[in-house]
Order: structure tokens, then sequence, then C-alpha cells
């Protein structure tokens, strides 16, 4: 009997608007609340001494959607509560990858802040993917090749690994998502080579810890197999 165990855990977190709309209630609320879940996944994930949670916050294809500002809004008003509550106390390290072309100064600088004060914590690798999209990782790997062409070994997995965003940590042995689509939305595709897909109908807002206890006991009884 298989006992599969996990190191990394991805989400795409999908749903906050339609949660809003199913409860009649603004996009801000449905955001916040999707936010504050954050919260939830990060503590269990400590819970269960998960060394890697990695969560698609907002994709390249949906920037220019006229609920950007709301989700600045949020981060303007919740990201610091964040860090306060659960990364400082947690010794949780944060990345957040994706293009910060265009995003409004204060954004960049909360990100970059809080990347650089847990930049030596060890406990939890958070990362975040924000305004990102695969095949735009895939245009600055090919630029990041191209300026090291002379030095990068395509033969080495870990010089080939170390061109994308999450580098050489493990592959997600798992990813979630939430709100009732079946399909990847060009996100860490290189990545998801071998990780199992799981898909909920659940909005994110109202997606639980019950939940995801049953997602990863289901994962720990399957035979995985790498290959056909």
């Amino acid at each position: 009997m298989s006992n599969n165990q996990i190191s990394h855990l991805a989400f795409i977190l999908d749903g906050n608007k339609r949660w809003a709309d199913k409860n009649k209630l603004s996009e801000v609320n449905g955001y916040k609340k999707g936010f504050d879940n954050i919260t939830n996944i990060v503590d269990y994930s400590l819970k269960i001494n998960l060394k890697n949670l990695t969560l698609f916050t907002l994709s390249s294809e949906n920037y220019k959607r006229p609920s950007i500002n709301i989700i600045y809004e949020i981060i303007y008003n919740n990201f610091s509560n964040l860090i306060d509550k659960i990364v400082k106390k947690n010794n949780i390290k944060i990345k957040i990858f994706g293009s910060r072309d265009n995003l409004p100064s204060k954004v960049i600088n909360i990100f970059d802040e809080a990347e650089k004060i847990t930049v030596n914590n060890d406990n939890l690798n958070l990362n975040l993917a924000f305004n990102y999209g695969f095949k735009s990782e895939i245009r600055e790997v090919l630029r990041k090749y191209k300026q090291k062409i002379d030095t990068i070994d395509i033969n080495n997995q870990k010089d080939v690994d170390d061109l994308f965003n999450l580098r050489s940590i493990p592959d997600p042995e798992i990813l979630i998502r939430t709100g009732g689509y079946q399909r990847l939305s060009n996100f860490i595709m290189y990545n998801l080579t071998y990780t199992e897909l799981y898909f909920t109908e659940t909005l994110w807002p109202e997606f639980t810890i019950d939940e995801l206890k049953k997602i990863l006991n289901k994962f720990s009884k399957i035979h995985r197999k790498y290959g056909l």
C-alpha cells in the first residue's frame, strides 16, 4: 500500500469573484475572504511540516481586468498584517515571482520588503505567483540562457532548473485548482510534469482544511507512476 509523502503543494486560487456574487457581496469582500484563506492554508502547511507551498494568485492574462485595483487595495491593506501574523512568527520565507513591470511602485516595494526580511527564513518556502504566466517565464529563461550561455551546462539538471523561477526546489507532488475549471492556465508547467492534479468545484474562499485533508489522504494511497 502506498504512503506517498508531500514536500511541495501548489494551488491555483480561483473563484473569489464568483464566491462574492454567490453570497451577494462586493468583489472586495470576495478577494478579502480569499486572501484570508491563504492564512488558513499556510497555518495547516506549517502544522504538517510542509516545506514548499506555491500559490497562483494573479495571472498575467488577468492583469488588465477591472478587479486589479481591488487586488492592489487588498495588498495595501493586508499584506503587512500577513507578514506580521504568520511569516515572521513562523520563520517563513517568501518568494514572489512574475512580472513586476507596470505594477504600482507601492506594490513592488511591499513585495521587495517581504522578500528582503524573510530571505534567511527556512521553515516554509511560500512562493506567490503574481502577474505570472508560464509563456512569459519561458521567454525570461531564454534571455537568461543567452546571457549565461558560456557558463551554463545544459546537461546539468541544476543549471537548467535554476533558470526557472522555482529553481531547484522539488516539483509539486500535488496541484489543486479550486473553482471548477479543469485547466492549468499557463501556470509553472515546467514544474508540473509528474504532479498529481486535483480539481474541485469549491470556490477558493470556501475551500477548507477538511477538503485539503481528503485530497492529501487520497494522494497518500495512489500508486505514482513516472512515465505512461
